[in-house]
């Protein structure tokens, strides 16, 4: 809705009959669409970048995509701090034979400009479940990390 907004002052500001204000929200409306895309680019990029390691079989790859001091919950099984003990959790579970790691109704949402929270259901050759908070942080250098992890298997 946001960038329906941004083209229709766009549009009028273009024709002309836009007013002072008009374009003023409208040249905010267009840099926040912007900001929202990039976020949502750069969460995308490190999902894929995340799933690619983790269905190869590459536990540290994976953990790389966390920051430091981030928190992994995974309900049944426990909480998770920090690097070292996120890359032992996949590195249990790469080598039990896990992977083909696919998201579904996958839902992404911008919250400032710097982050952004990925919801959603997903499965594997052996489980599945639902992934209730992914919160992805923009790094300094552009790349999004993982701050926060929790998912939950079916059982």
């Amino acid at each position: 809705m946001l960038k329906i907004k941004a083209l229709a002052l766009a549009v009028a500001i273009m024709s002309g009959t836009a007013s002072n204000s008009l374009q003023a929200h409208a040249q905010e409306a267009a840099a926040q669409a912007a900001t929202d895309m990039k976020i949502q680019v750069a969460v995308a990029t490190a999902s894929k970048a995340w799933k690619d390691a983790f269905n190869a079989g590459d536990a540290a790859g994976a953990a790389a995509l966390y920051e430091d001091d981030a928190v992994m919950v995974v309900k049944p099984f426990g909480t998770f701090k920090g690097k070292e003990q996120i890359h032992a959790f996949w590195t249990d579970l790469v080598s039990k034979g896990f992977d083909d790691v696919v998201y579904s109704k996958t839902v992404t949402t911008v919250l400032d400009g710097k982050s952004a929270r990925v919801a959603a259901d997903w499965k594997m050759n052996k489980a599945s479940g639902v992934i209730t908070n992914e919160l992805w942080v923009v790094q300094s250098d552009g790349r999004a990390l993982l701050r926060e992890d929790y998912f939950e298997v079916a059982q």
